[in-house]
């Protein structure tokens, strides 16, 4: 017997539906994580738990639930240039259970090196990962964190021109546990682009603190305020959280990002 036209009809579709493009995520994020010698192995855990911690938490679910296409996360681990890794791959996050997964894949990990601290290198490497983005996204950004100022390789401010002429924005979470003047380092040698902004955590323990407000921000920018962006890079210190306070109104968020015209749900917990 052929087939009626009701079943060609949706057989069409079908085909259609599955020779579709994928929808381009709104942000390619790369997680470039601090391996020299400074970190130690319990400081190692720190920061990988507080990766995976932020991407469990509600505020940052929501945000990326809320971006059309959600988000693309890797995790590169940067000491000295020849060691540079990436631990987790190219994972498009969604919603909770793929944030779930990401999360699980961030725990996961061993560490790769152990060596110098080699900023400049770090950006290019995790700049060179943008090239293999299954899709291409609206927005890219390099999440990078470190606990010391760079001591090898290419300097960091060269690079990071370069990067922001290719339309990457980097953002910075100085940890000051060996160098109380690391935000003011990373501020003029590291972060670039619209909006570029610098976190600080005092120490190991309130890195995830610091990190789960820098994803937010990162995720929760308005796209069309994005693209029209003519503002000087930001320089922010996150103060310390408190259990009631939303974060999009306190002062230092409308100082720091009212020019972007930020709006956050985050909530802390």
């Amino acid at each position: 017997m052929p087939p009626s036209a009701p079943s060609l009809f949706f057989a069409a579709v079908a085909v259609f539906l599955a020779a579709a493009p994928a929808q381009a995520a709104s942000l390619a994020l790369v997680l470039a994580i601090d391996v020299s010698a400074s970190v130690t192995a319990d400081r190692y855990v720190l920061q990988h738990d507080g990766i995976a911690r932020a991407f469990e938490n509600p505020a940052l679910i929501d945000e990326i639930a809320a971006a059309p296409g959600g988000v693309e996360a890797l995790v590169t681990e940067w000491s000295n240039p020849e060691d540079i890794a990436v631990t987790v791959g190219w994972t498009r996050i969604t919603d909770r259970k793929s944030a779930a997964a990401f999360a699980a894949a961030v725990r996961a990990t061993t560490r790769s090196s152990n060596g110098l601290t080699a900023i400049g290198p770090a950006l290019l490497a995790a700049a060179a990962a943008f090239d293999r983005l299954p899709e291409p996204a609206d927005r890219r950004v390099i999440d990078i964190s470190g606990d010391g100022m760079a001591n090898f390789g290419v300097p960091p401010a060269g690079v990071r021109d370069a990067l922001v002429r290719r339309g990457i924005t980097i953002n910075g979470l100085a940890i000051l546990t060996v160098e109380p003047w690391l935000a003011d380092y990373y501020r003029h040698n590291v972060i670039g682009g619209p909006g570029a902004f610098v976190l600080v955590a005092k120490d190991m323990n309130s890195f995830a603190e610091a990190i789960l407000r820098k994803l937010v921000a990162e995720v929760a920018v308005l796209p069309d305020v994005r693209r029209n962006s003519t503002n000087d890079d930001r320089h922010c210190a996150a103060p310390a959280a408190t259990k009631q306070s939303r974060w999009a109104e306190t002062e230092w968020a409308r100082d720091c990002f009212a020019p972007l015209a930020m709006t956050s749900r985050l909530q802390m917990q």
